[in-house]
């Protein structure tokens, strides 16, 4: 089986019609603790601040209001409330069938609210990086570190992890490779360099490649200006 790990995105559709957010929903309840200590300081923090959420004017207030609110927040499931370009390139809602299951069985979001959401998990509008740093935790990535690791690394045991992650996310997961097959691939441009922001369209349609397949490709990938080997 592939776990796929996607983030988040900064761009999220606002609202939602499902129930008020409950840190202790979705599949990973066990990180309920930590994600209502997040909701706590955010809310204690009037929504963050312009540094704090890389925002200001109209999204910055936009921002503030839906951190402030999260424990009384309505949801979204995980696919649907982001919309950045790795998602809009994953075109969840138009997924066929198996590759609609295979989703819903293997694909997990790395976040600074949730630290883990699965595919159909109900996640409320947020804006919040893993880069940031939250008082009273410091560090969001390192706050999750230990119980990101110990939730991922028991779930993908004796399967195949796909990491499409940044390295903002990454650095909120430690991998145990002895418990599973690791992949981490490479998105290049044409002179060989990472691709950076050009690669975020093909890690969508990298992930939509490998949900319809439910295999790694043993082939180098190109998607015009970004090549993805494995």
């Amino acid at each position: 089986m592939l776990f796929i790990l996607l983030p988040p995105s900064e761009g999220k559709v606002r609202g939602g019609d499902g129930p008020t957010w409950d840190p202790a929903s979705g599949r990973f309840a066990e990180l309920a603790p930590r994600r209502l200590r997040v909701a706590n300081a955010l809310k204690r923090a009037r929504g963050g601040n312009e540094k704090l959420l890389g925002a200001r004017g109209d999204l910055l207030a936009t921002a503030r209001e839906a951190n402030r609110a999260l424990l009384d927040a309505p949801t979204l499931p995980a696919w649907q409330r982001f919309s950045g370009v790795v998602w809009e390139h994953l075109d969840a809602a138009s997924l066929p069938v198996k590759a609609r299951r295979r989703a819903e069985a293997g694909v997990v979001v790395v976040s600074a609210v949730a630290g883990l959401s699965a595919w159909d998990d109900p996640v409320p509008d947020f804006r919040l990086k893993l880069s940031a740093s939250l008082k009273p935790m410091g560090g969001l990535a390192a706050f999750w570190r230990a119980a990101v690791s110990a939730s991922l690394n028991h779930l993908a045991a004796g399967h195949t992890v796909v990491d499409l992650l940044p390295n903002e996310h990454r650095s909120a997961w430690v991998p145990d490779e002895s418990r599973y097959a690791l992949v981490r691939p490479e998105f290049v441009v044409a002179d060989g360099k990472p691709a950076g922001h050009a690669g975020k369209a093909a890690k969508g349609r990298v992930a939509r490649l490998l949900l319809a397949s439910g295999r790694i490709p043993s082939e180098r990938l190109d998607f015009g200006e970004v090549a993805v080997t494995f």
